[in-house]
C-alpha cells in the first residue's frame, strides 16, 4: 500500500468519528468531566467556564443532549455530574434523568464568560470544591486537553502554551490523489467509512419523528401532497437535514462526525448515501463514494480555521457533491467541476452559530451538491474567469480557505457581537 494511502487512512480514523451533540458544547462537558477525574469531592461551589468567541457562538443556541436545554452551562454541568472523560465527543453517553435533574440543580453554581484567547477553539472549566480546584483547558481541537491542573499544579500540558495543535503525520492531499486513494485502495483498508452511512441513517430516521425545524419530516410530507418530487435532490434534503435535526435538537443518538463536527459529517455522508439508494449503488461502490466525500471534506477544511465565520456544512458537501459526481459515472474533471461549481455557488453561507438553522444549511448545502454534480455531468461548470473559482479546483479550494482564514475575520467579530447583545 501506497505510504500516502497509510496516511489517509489515518486521517480519516482521527477525522471521522462518533460524536454526541453539538461538538462546541461537548468539549465544555469533556473539559468539566476531566476536572471531575481530579476531584473526589461531590459538591461543587463553583463551576466556572472560559471559551473563545467562536466556540460561544456554536454553544449558546444547540440543544445539549438528553437535557432538553441549550447552552454551555448545562454542558458544564452534565459533564461534572455524569461525563464519561475518557469517551471523547461522546462523554455525555451515559446520562440518565437521574443525572440530567441533578446537573440542572448545579447550574446556579455555573458561570460562563467569553475569554480573549488567540485559538477559535478554546474551552476552559475550573471547577472549585471544598479546599480543592481543578482547571482543564481543551483549545485547538474539540478533544484536545492542552493544560490539567489541580490545586494549582500542572499535571499534564504546559500552562503557558494553550494554543496550537498537536503534531500528527498528515499526508498530501489533492482532489487527484484522494480520488485515485478512494477507486484503488483496498477495500477492507477503508470498510470502517460504512459506518458513516449506518450511524448517520439512523440519526436521520430519528430525526424523521419531528425535532427541531422537523425539514426531513416537512419535506417527505410535501413529496406525499405531490408538492415535491420524489426525486434525488429532495431525498439528499430530507435525509440531510432529518438527521441534523435530530442532532441539533438534542436527540440521545451520535453522528459520526467530520474534522470535529457532526453536521459536516452528516452533510459529507447523507448526500452520498441518497444517491446511492437511488442509484442503486453496491455497498463497494458507497463505501468507496463516502471515503471520497470525507476525505475531499477533511482537505477542504484543513485550509480553513477549525471554527471561522463561514458555515462548514456547506464546505463538507463539497466533498459529498464530488462523490456523487463519482457515483453518477464522472471522472476526475468532471468532480473538480462539481467542487467548482459548489464553491460558486454556496461559499457566502456564514455561520451564525449552531442550533436548529443548521439543518436548513445543511439541506442547502445537500441540494447544491446534487445540482453540482448533475451540472458537472452534464458538462457545465462555472467558468475560471468568474469570482474566486479557477480552473483547477485545488485552486479554488485554496482561494476558499484563503477567504474564510483571512477574509473572515471582520465578520466573525461582527456575528458574535450581536450575539453576545442578544444573550444579554
Amino acid at each position: 500500500m501506497k505510504p500516502d494511502w497509510t496516511a489517509m487512512i489515518a486521517t480519516l480514523r482521527r477525522e471521522v468519528v462518533p460524536a454526541l451533540g453539538c461538538t462546541e458544547p461537548i468539549s465544555v462537558a469533556l473539559a468539566a468531566a476531566r476536572c471531575r477525574a481530579l476531584l473526589a469531592a461531590e459538591e461543587v461551589d463553583r463551576l466556572a467556564v472560559r471559551v473563545s468567541g467562536n466556540l460561544f457562538k456554536n454553544g449558546m443556541g444547540v440543544v445539549v443532549p438528553g437535557t432538553g436545554m441549550r447552552g454551555l452551562a448545562i454542558a458544564a454541568a452534565a459533564g461534572w455530574i455524569a461525563g464519561d472523560a475518557d469517551a471523547g465527543l461522546e462523554v455525555l453517553k451515559q446520562l440518565t434523568p437521574a443525572s440530567v435533574e441533578a446537573a440542572k440543580a448545579l447550574l446556579e453554581r455555573v458561570s460562563v464568560d467569553v475569554a480573549d484567547v488567540p485559538d477559535a477553539l478554546y474551552a476552559e472549566v475550573i471547577v472549585t470544591s471544598r479546599n480543592e480546584t481543578a482547571r482543564v483547558v481543551i483549545c485547538t481541537d474539540h478533544t484536545r486537553i492542552a493544560l490539567i491542573e489541580k490545586n494549582g499544579v500542572t499535571i499534564a500540558g504546559n500552562a503557558s502554551v494553550t494554543t496550537g495543535s498537536a503534531s500528527t503525520a498528515k499526508p498530501d492531499l489533492s482532489l487527484a490523489t484522494i480520488v485515485g486513494f478512494a477507486e484503488q485502495v483496498d477495500l477492507e483498508q477503508i470498510a470502517f467509512i460504512h459506518d458513516a452511512a449506518t450511524m448517520n441513517s439512523a440519526l436521520a430516521d430519528e430525526g424523521m419523528n419531528g425535532y427541531g425545524l422537523a425539514i426531513g419530516k416537512m419535506l417527505a410530507e410535501q413529496v406525499k401532497k405531490k408538492l415535491l418530487s420524489d426525486d434525488l435532490m429532495t431525498l439528499a434534503m430530507r435525509l440531510s437535514s432529518a438527521a441534523s435535526d435530530a442532532r441539533m435538537d438534542g436527540a440521545m443518538l451520535p453522528a459520526m462526525s467530520n474534522s470535529g463536527s457532526g453536521n459536516q459529517g452528516i452533510a459529507a455522508t447523507m448526500p452520498v448515501v441518497a444517491a446511492a439508494r437511488f442509484l442503486n449503488a453496491s455497498s463497494e461502490q458507497l463505501t468507496r463514494a463516502l471515503a471520497m466525500s470525507h476525505l475531499i471534506a477533511i482537505y477542504i477544511k484543513s485550509m480553513q480555521h477549525k471554527l471561522s465565520a463561514l458555515c462548514a456544512a456547506s464546505t463538507a458537501a463539497m466533498g459529498a457533491g464530488a462523490a456523487v459526481t463519482w457515483l453518477l459515472g464522472g471522472d476526475l474533471k468532471q468532480i473538480g467541476q462539481c467542487v467548482n461549481n459548489m464553491i460558486g455557488d454556496v461559499a457566502g453561507i456564514i455561520c451564525d452559530g449552531a442550533g436548529s438553522a443548521c439543518s436548513m444549511k445543511v439541506s442547502t448545502s445537500a441540494s447544491a451538491a446534487v445540482k453540482a454534480a448533475l451540472m458537472a455531468t452534464s458538462g457545465h461548470s462555472i467558468p475560471a474567469s468568474e469570482g474566486i473559482v479557477c480552473e483547477n479546483a485545488d485552486e479554488t479550494i485554496a482561494n476558499l480557505g484563503r477567504l474564510a482564514r483571512d477574509g473572515m475575520g471582520a465578520t466573525d467579530v461582527e456575528i458574535i457581537r450581536i450575539m453576545r447583545s442578544k444573550s444579554g
